[in-house]
Parts: C-alpha cells; sequence; structure tokens
C-alpha cells in the first residue's frame, strides 16, 4: 500500500501533454570535451494524477525522426542506423511503472522503449504546479530528467561512436491540459 502524499494546489485527472509549451531535449558529451544538445519537434503523451499521487502514470510517445540538433547534416546521420534508425524505429516510448516520494520531489520509474530496445529508468521529477492556463482552461506543469546509457539502447553511432559521449542526460519541460 503506497502512502498519500500532500502537494498544494494538487489536482487528480487525466492530462493531455501540449507540446506548443513543453519541450523534450538532450545532452551528449562530443569529443569529451563540449557538449551537444538537441530536442525533439514531435511528441504527445497523457498524465494521470491519481488521488494519491504516488498511483499516477504517463505514457509518451515521441516521433525520433523529429530530432533537431540545429545542424541538419548532424541531424541526417543521427537518424540513420548508426544512431536513432528512424525508418525502423519511428517512435521512442516511455511508460511508467511507479512513482515514488524522493526528498522534495518524486522519482518515476517506467520502460524506456528505443531501437526496439526496452530499459527501466527512473525520472527526477519536480512538480512545478497547477493553474488556469489560457481561456480558463487547466494546466499543470513538470520538470523530469534522467541519465541513460545509449550503448543499453544498441546505440553505437558507427565510425563516429567514438566521438560520442555515452551518457545521454534526458531534459522534460512538460505543460499539460487537464481533459474534461
Amino acid at each position: 500500500m503506497t502512502q498519500a502524499v500532500q502537494i498544494p494546489g494538487y489536482i487528480a485527472g487525466t492530462w493531455a501533454i501540449d507540446p506548443v509549451h513543453s519541450d523534450v531535449s538532450f545532452v551528449v558529451r562530443h569529443l569529451g570535451v563540449s557538449k551537444v544538445r538537441g530536442h525533439f519537434d514531435a511528441f504527445e503523451g497523457t498524465i494521470v494524477t491519481a488521488e494519491n499521487p504516488l498511483e499516477s502514470t504517463v505514457n509518451a510517445k515521441i516521433e525520433t525522426a523529429s530530432i533537431n540538433t540545429k545542424n541538419g547534416q548532424r541531424d541526417a546521420h543521427v537518424k540513420n542506423e548508426d544512431f536513432l534508425d528512424v525508418e525502423k524505429h519511428p517512435e521512442l516510448t516511455f511508460s511508467s511503472t511507479g512513482v515514488r516520494a524522493h526528498g522534495e520531489g518524486f522519482l518515476v520509474d517506467g520502460d524506456l522503449t528505443l531501437r526496439g530496445v526496452t530499459k527501466s529508468v527512473t525520472l527526477e521529477l519536480e512538480i512545478n504546479g497547477f493553474g488556469e492556463g489560457m481561456g480558463g482552461s487547466t494546466v499543470a506543469g513538470f520538470s523530469a530528467s534522467t541519465d541513460i546509457s545509449r550503448k543499453d539502447f544498441g546505440v553505437t553511432g558507427g565510425a563516429a561512436g567514438a566521438a560520442v559521449g555515452d551518457k545521454i542526460t534526458i531534459l522534460l519541460e512538460i505543460e499539460a491540459l487537464l481533459q474534461s
């Protein structure tokens, strides 16, 4: 049995991730001396905030071909079979398996599927709040992050793999709209 948690202004319900006001991004080392940043332009998801926040769930889908690192040549390479292999694996998915209180925030455990490989990951979650959005809608905000090993998901990088770090930091800034 999970223990109830109190969150100021908390609203239980089903929420749709608003891609216009959200960001799904990543950071990876390049040549061991700098960091390359990128994001995905196309994604969607549903968050269900349960009466007991520790029973909440999230499911999300990202279109791998929507990667954007602000460099067309690099994006084309990352889309090929050396990295994301977007033709064979058009989606990256996350499905939560549990939520735990952790300090001032929460940990969201879940299954991340990338290139057909599913691994358990843990997101560090901060609940940014619940409030009134434009036109009277109800919105919620969440920030989350995790580190993954690209090699755990079969992302070798081909010949360029030696220039790219193994650790990828995933950063999420999510605004979600309460569904009626």
